[in-house]
């Protein structure tokens, strides 16, 4: 049975060109980046270039991005690295877990915390932002796409909210780079998260970019690494993978791909829709080119994610840290769905190596499958 991925928000295959660029990095130039001799200056030109890719593709100087374990750890250090008590969050109701559970921590150790509700299309409004500003507000954090429902959040407007309140602006944008551009001027944010394996490098590595000026506390305490924001020998052969698929999607964003991508994304939208009695979650908001959030009236979305990968179809019930709970999305709930409504979503999120022939296929196994799901 071929097998078709359609789950590119969860994560993404290793590209061969990273691969290449990977593969010196675990055996022939194994050095730390630290060390002075010959072995550790080649692994520190290695990172540095790294650094100057992924920099690029974000708009970006180089000394100001930190290399991390992944986003979780970037938004994390985001939060724990610039509040103390008695500051005021302004955090959205559909971040990431990497976001809200850290919300959540740093609110007990007295920080003050208010979580802003989207509208019904899953938009974050500036208004509402605004609303929710005090004087005491230190950071506001959205996300610049949702994990879910790929909805593109108004960062540059919430951005200029922020700093009129002399607040920082930290956006996730882990599903947003190497999708849309990412530019850290035109956004106004002081903050950025990044992660490696959802542009097709490696997991296990990610980034946070700082803007010049702003103070960050480091979470992890030993060395002087990533300029004293982040503890522990770099890895290498991570971070080189990150830069190689930073500078493939610098060069993949500059041509007619992204919009062949959304060609295949709405070609299955216009499709499922077809079924009857599906609705596309998010369908009047701005969305990155690969993301579908839609949900078939009668049919459980667990049952229709297992029923499809017995038929070669990969596909998520939700966020994909969330597949398998019993709890529904709390994106969806934010948003204003019933219970019933965010059981019955599916995300499909395709990647850059998503071909027509797939996106064929998957019409025809989710068409199957939903027409059985709701005979039974």
């Amino acid at each position: 049975m071929s097998r078709i991925y359609l789950d590119a928000n969860a994560t993404t295959p290793v590209l061969s060109d990273v691969l290449h660029a990977m593969e010196p990095h675990w055996n022939a130039r194994f050095g730390n980046a630290s060390a002075v001799h010959a072995f550790g200056r080649d692994a520190r030109d290695a990172v540095d270039a790294a650094r100057d890719q992924v920099a690029a593709l974000i708009g970006g100087k180089p000394s100001e991005v930190t290399f991390t374990s992944g986003g979780t750890e970037s938004d994390n250090l985001a939060l724990f690295g610039v509040l103390n008590a008695g500051d005021h969050l302004v955090v959205s109701a559909i971040e990431h877990d990497a976001v809200l559970h850290a919300a959540d921590a740093i609110e007990k150790q007295g920080v003050a915390v208010t979580r802003v509700l989207p509208d019904s299309e899953g938009v974050i409004q500036p208004e509402a932002i605004a609303a929710a500003m005090q004087p005491n507000t230190r950071l506001v954090t959205v996300m610049l796409a949702n994990n879910e429902t790929g909805v593109i959040q108004p960062i540059a407007k919430i951005g200029k909210i922020a700093h009129k309140h002399e607040a920082l602006l930290h956006t996730d944008a882990v599903q947003a780079a190497g999708k849309i551009p990412v530019h850290v001027d035109y956004l106004r944010c002081d903050l950025l998260s990044l992660s490696a394996h959802k542009m097709h490098a490696p997991q296990g590595v990610g980034a946070l970019w700082v803007r010049k000026g702003v103070t960050l506390r480091p979470m992890l305490h030993g060395g002087t690494h990533e300029r004293r924001r982040r503890a522990g020998t770099e890895n290498v052969p991570g971070i080189v993978g990150f830069g190689a698929a930073a500078a493939l999607a610098s060069e993949w964003l500059a041509s007619e791909d992204p919009q062949q991508l959304q060609q295949r994304r709405d070609r299955l939208q216009t499709a499922l829709l077809d079924l009857g009695e599906a609705t596309v979650n998010s369908c009047n908001a701005e969305r990155v080119p690969n993301t579908l959030s839609i949900r078939f009236a009668g049919v459980n979305a667990e049952e229709l994610v297992i029923a499809m990968d017995l038929q070669g179809l990969a596909i998520s019930g939700g966020s994909a840290c969330q597949s398998g709970a019993i709890e529904p999305s709390h994106v969806l709930r934010a948003m204003g769905l019933n219970d019933e409504q965010a059981h019955t979503s599916v995300r499909f999120s395709l990647s850059r190596l998503t071909t027509d022939e797939e996106v064929d296929l998957a019409i025809a196994i989710t068409s199957a499958a939903v027409r059985r799901l709701r005979s039974l």
